[in-house]
């Protein structure tokens, strides 16, 4: 073979191998667009583009699951709530979706945010879920005011879960208590001067 043929052999190995590529890029940002429960995965959810994607694969999720009442809050004005649903108690709950990295762990503000957005919208319960983790305090402050985290190995059984047709399963994981604690805070009382 001469080398005209082998550089023509290979450039279009190489455009083959590009117009594969895109495709399977083109065809994940489609699935991430649609927000279906049934084909999206977890890696799908660390690529999605901003935190929107997510809440709206949540809404989707959570109304698969047989949630009644399911209510995507909206962007702007969201009172610190993204969702809002009715458990299978019957018991109004916000969620506050965070799509973060696991170097980028979930603080404070979220578990403030959601507990302060239950009054707003009337719900008896708080719940934060992250694709990623949390930070010690916002474990603390979540345990002391009963606010139900969610992390995402906990994402990752729900999902799991509905693959697998186990809705039962994967609402227990949601519906699971939230961890409560007494707060650990002791007055240190100083002499006025």
């Amino acid at each position: 073979m001469d080398t005209t043929m082998i550089i023509t052999a290979g450039i279009l190995a190489l455009l083959l191998i590009l117009l594969v590529a895109r495709l399977i890029s083109n065809r994940r940002r489609r699935i991430r667009r649609e927000a279906n429960p049934r084909k999206i995965t977890l890696k799908d959810i660390d690529l999605m583009a901003d935190g929107s994607e997510f809440e709206l694969y949540l809404f989707r999720l959570f109304h698969e699951l047989g949630y009644d009442e399911v209510y995507q809050t909206t962007g702007s004005r969201d009172f610190g709530a993204d969702l809002v649903f009715r458990g299978r108690d019957g018991r109004r709950n916000v969620l506050q979706a965070k799509r973060y990295g696991q170097s980028n762990p979930v603080g404070l503000g979220a578990v403030q945010e959601i507990y302060a957005s239950m009054r707003y919208y009337e719900a008896e319960r708080a719940i934060v879920l992250t694709s990623g983790r949390y930070t010690e305090g916002s474990r603390t402050l979540a345990a002391v005011n009963e606010v139900k985290l969610l992390d995402r190995e906990d994402l990752e059984d729900i999902i799991h879960l509905f693959k697998s047709r186990r809705y039962d399963e994967a609402v227990a994981i949601i519906e699971e208590p939230a961890e409560s604690i007494e707060s650990p805070w002791k007055p240190k009382f100083k002499k006025a001067t």
